[in-house]
């Protein structure tokens, strides 16, 4: 077993355009005095983290470790949730989604593709120069318009798009294989990866590829009316990065899992605060404890209803308080009778 690390902290939900938020140090001061030991750092602020300079420079990533160290924190894990969201887009969501790419490359999905590609993958360069072992990210969708199927399941459509997503990952999994990281999607909602089952049709898709994992999120899951413990005893083995995201079920007779096209406040299912929700962490935490899970925990803020100061101080509390120290030895060593060979082969009889 190992003592999970923690509490750690991403940054998307934070960075604005005021101090103490606007800069890599500014932020590092501000978590380290809530309590928080790393940072889960998004790759889509270059004045925050350039992920293509620490792709190509130690020297800038032996400085960003120095800046966070001075102040007793480190990075958890890199970040491509937008940049991994535009390796796969359905025509669909060309428009919504085209703000994720710098402009040049906004209206033409094509460049667009190959230019999300290759900042996913210098993430793998950035990432093993920083000493880190995983990777968050999100897998794109070209199923998820038809997620209910109406025309009837399209059994062809889902193995076409499922092979085509595998076919623009491998490569991006095989650079993060030679660079000795993990790829961990998060299973979300408008994803492809959106649940276990989806999760298993792209392993299998990407031929159990080792650097394809798991960011495991129970909030997601329990959106989903998934069973978020039974999902880590299937799944402990790929689950290499952690969001600890609180969230609550309110069933209703108006709306349901889809939410209603309504906001978060009137939704059934709605994200909250650590603590503040349904999410039973303490069985987390132990399950996580138990399959030996050795990555980070990490808060990632959204609220419907709480402001996101307070849910970053309360969050760090709330993971220090769960994380569990492992033990050095057993409860019951007290009672140990030893074990000479003889001595046992008396108590059985044999001698």
């Amino acid at each position: 077993m190992n003592t999970l690390k923690g509490p750690g902290i991403f940054l998307a939900q934070f960075i604005d355009s005021t101090p103490p938020f606007n800069s890599l140090e500014g932020l590092a001061v501000w978590a380290a005095n809530l309590g928080f030991k790393a940072l889960q750092i998004p790759c889509n602020h270059k004045h925050i983290f350039d992920v293509e300079k620490a792709a190509a420079s130690q020297q800038y990533c032996d400085d960003v470790k120095g800046i966070l160290a001075e102040h007793g924190l480190q990075i958890s894990e890199l970040s491509t949730h937008l940049e991994g969201q535009l390796v796969a887009v359905h025509p669909a969501y060309n428009q919504p989604f085209g703000g994720f790419a710098p402009k040049e490359f906004a209206n033409d999905p094509q460049a667009r593709q190959e230019w999300a590609t290759g900042i996913v993958k210098k993430a793998a360069q950035a990432s093993a120069r920083l000493g880190l072992n995983a990777h968050a990210t999100f897998s794109g969708s070209l199923a998820w318009p038809y997620l209910y199927p109406w025309p009837p399941h399209n059994a062809a459509l889902f193995d076409e798009s499922f092979k085509e997503l595998a076919r623009r990952w491998l490569p991006i999994l095989n650079t993060y294989e030679e660079y000795g990281v993990d790829v961990c999607y998060e299973v979300h909602p408008s994803e492809d990866l959106h649940d276990g089952a989806s999760f298993e049709r792209f392993l299998d898709e990407v031929d159990h590829h080792p650097r394809c994992n798991i960011l495991f999120d129970p909030s997601h899951l329990h959106l989903q009316q998934i069973d978020y413990l039974e999902y880590i005893d299937i799944y402990h083995e790929r689950i290499k990065a952690f969001h600890v995201k609180d969230a609550e079920y309110n069933k209703n007779g108006r709306s349901g899992v889809y939410g209603g096209y309504q906001p978060w406040l009137q939704r059934a299912g709605r994200f909250r605060s650590p603590g503040d929700g349904q999410i039973d962490f303490k069985s987390i935490f132990s399950k996580l404890t138990q399959y030996g899970y050795s990555g980070w925990a990490v808060l990632e803020w959204e609220c419907c209803l709480k402001n996101s100061e307070d849910g970053a101080r309360e969050g760090s509390k709330f993971i220090q308080e769960h994380i569990i120290n492992v033990s050095s030895r057993a409860f019951d060593d007290f009672a140990e009778t030893g074990n000479d060979v003889n001595e046992i082969k008396k108590m059985l009889g044999l001698i």
